[in-house]
């Protein structure tokens, strides 16, 4: 595709090759990431400003948001992308690879630093998820804190820096100027715009901002940070689409591709087979989602790639309410199992009381079927995020699911997540989607192109 950027997006991108330190807040959905690779592009060649850029994101995006969006773009394929993810070995060999941009995941932060040590050899970092670097006491804070002075240009990349409180933004500012603007210590910064809240006569539990500290605040950072929000600024229409990428592990690929290719998975556990076209779409969209139902109708786990993406995707909301849709029993089980540890409000749509908690704001995460709640349902009063967890062939079923939220009443853009496992049965669904197909031409195409490709030659 031909990249037309939006005004907004021109703009940003504009910022970033003009300036060395800009933190680039926007909404979900509004194009961060094809915004910074187009201005990578500029400075990379058009300009010869920077030779190697490091991109430090949540693993799975590392793993493959970055690759795939410059894939889109016909400008960006030129950019060497190199995705430093792994084991140790792996990460060294993408590390060594020739590339423009490295890509590496923010849990290996400091074992970079202390990899490279004085031989920094980048030198512009974006930090997708800039919030992830808010506390000033993490590892990965301290270590890009000892090479900050090696870097010539720093992006940072979110949709709400500061979703916990203005205490969030100290840390992520102090990457960009060094302490110029907000101070030089967390100390100062919180002396200066926050009074005691929350103690007893001896300690302090918690601060509130001063008066007009917010204003303060803004104005301080205004020169070096970006803040826009989708509903002022987008020129779309309400509904946004958003895939994100997930990238199986080599065990599970392996499994994925043994079934596929012999219609047999063998597992510790026990056997699965798939006997029929439709049977084996649906073994092998299953296998996207993470486990597989062997002849006794029990769940084999294969893996938990999927369920990860979907707590970075949920962390990236930052306490935005999602309307999630699954596919199968043992999606909703391993999802209910994952999020019980996030603390957040969530339920299983089973009746109209759990619709009605969900319109008046008091649930976090609405797991659902989309077959429970396709049609007739007025939803849109408790969010503006879905999550397709496992994906539908069913055209009719997916757009009527959608219009839970997006419907009269809705007063944001509705952005709808796609969890699509790269080289998978999901990138064929989503294909369907978007080419209108029916269900059963559109699933005999996918699976004979998937018996092409596999078969011997």
């Amino acid at each position: 595709m031909i990249y037309l950027p939006y005004p907004y997006q021109r703009y940003c991108g504009e910022r970033i090759v003009r300036e060395a330190a800009l933190g680039l807040f926007l909404d979900m959905g509004m194009g961060k990431t094809v915004i910074t690779l187009d201005a990578i592009y500029a400075l990379r060649y058009d300009r010869w400003v920077v030779e190697k850029v490091l991109i430090i994101a949540p693993k799975k995006v590392a793993e493959g948001a970055w690759s795939t969006e410059s894939q889109k773009w016909e400008h960006l394929r030129r950019l060497r992308i190199s995705v430093a993810v792994g084991s140790r070995q792996k990460r060294l060999q993408a590390l060594a690879a020739p590339a423009d941009v490295y890509v590496i995941n923010r849990d290996n932060v400091a074992w970079l630093v202390e990899h490279f040590r004085q031989d920094w050899p980048f030198d512009m970092v974006v930090l997708d998820e800039s919030s992830s670097f808010k506390n000033s006491q993490s590892k990965r804070f301290k270590a890009l804190k000892l090479v900050r002075g090696r870097i010539k240009r720093l992006v940072e990349l979110s949709g709400t820096p500061s979703a916990n409180g203005l205490m969030d933004l100290w840390a992520q500012i102090y990457l960009l100027d060094g302490g110029q603007r907000l101070g030089r210590t967390l100390g100062q910064y919180r002396e200066r715009f926050f009074e005691p809240d929350k103690r007893n006569r001896t300690q302090i539990f918690s601060y509130k901002p001063k008066k007009g500290s917010l204003e303060h605040i803004q104005k301080a950072i205004g020169d070096i940070c970006i803040s826009l929000k989708a509903e002022d600024y987008l020129n779309l229409p309400d509904l946004i689409f958003d895939d994100v990428p997930v990238v199986l592990d080599g065990l599970a690929q392996k499994a994925y591709r043994r079934l596929e290719r012999d219609m047999l998975l063998q597992t510790e556990d026990g056997q699965i087979t798939a006997a029929s076209a439709a049977v084996l779409t649906n073994k092998l969209l299953q296998l996207c989602n993470g486990a597989v139902y062997d002849v006794d109708r029990q769940p084999l786990l294969v893996h938990d790639c999927k369920v990860e993406a979907f707590l970075e995707t949920l962390e990236k909301l930052n306490g935005q309410n999602c309307l999630v849709f699954y596919s199968f029993c043992h999606d909703r089980d391993r999802l209910l199992a994952a999020l019980a540890a996030t603390g957040l409000r969530v339920r299983e749509y089973q009746s109209a009381a759990d619709g009605e908690a969900w319109n008046a704001g008091e649930v976090n995460v609405l797991l659902a079927h989309p077959q429970s709640c396709a049609y007739g349902l007025n939803l849109q009063a408790g969010g503006r995020h879905i999550v397709w967890f496992g994906l539908t062939w069913s055209l009719e079923l997916y757009e009527q699911a959608n219009k839970r939220l997006h419907r009269q009443g809705q007063e944001h853009p509705v952005i709808v997540h796609h969890l699509v496992v790269q080289g998978g049965m999901d990138e064929d669904v989503i294909k369907s989607l978007r080419t209108k197909g029916g269900v059963q031409q559109a699933l005999l195409a996918a699976l004979q192109a998937r018996i092409d490709t596999v078969r011997p030659g």
